[in-house]
């Protein structure tokens, strides 16, 4: 897969923390309920750690009580892309930055919550930065 922002590893180890490095670029998952953003309720937009990429608002932001960050869909339909994980055993869709192909999370659909789209888009808060809304 072909990325608008592509990096050697080397170069995402020095940008990026431990810890994102091993969830944006290795597609780890952090601790449900540890991440900053797991219940915040602050108005803004969502944007990729790695590389700025805005991929969630927080209009569509919800309380699904799963320990990380849930939305029922992206800011734009472009702003993510979506590969079968089969990691853990399990088959799953994972949730990439469509700019740089940082791992976000996963989404599932059918779980009942009642959003416009019956799709929870669960992500890890260590892959996002919130920039909240100024007025």
């Amino acid at each position: 897969m072909s990325y608008e922002i592509e990096k050697p590893d080397q170069q995402w180890r020095a940008e990026l923390t431990p810890a994102e490095y091993r969830v944006l670029r290795r597609a780890d998952t952090e601790m449900p309920f540890t991440g900053e953003y797991d219940s915040t309720t602050t108005q803004g937009v969502y944007s990729c750690r790695a590389c700025g990429a805005e991929l969630f608002t927080s209009s569509e932001k919800f309380d699904s009580g799963c320990g990380w960050p849930s939305f029922y869909d992206p800011k734009d339909t472009d702003a993510v892309e979506l590969a079968e994980d089969r990691s853990y055993g399990a088959v799953q869709t994972e949730v990439r930055c469509a700019r740089c192909g940082s791992h976000l999370g996963h989404v599932f659909t059918g779980e009942g919550f009642p959003t416009p789209t019956d799709q929870r888009y669960c992500i890890n808060s260590i892959s996002l930065r919130l920039t909240p809304d100024t007025g």
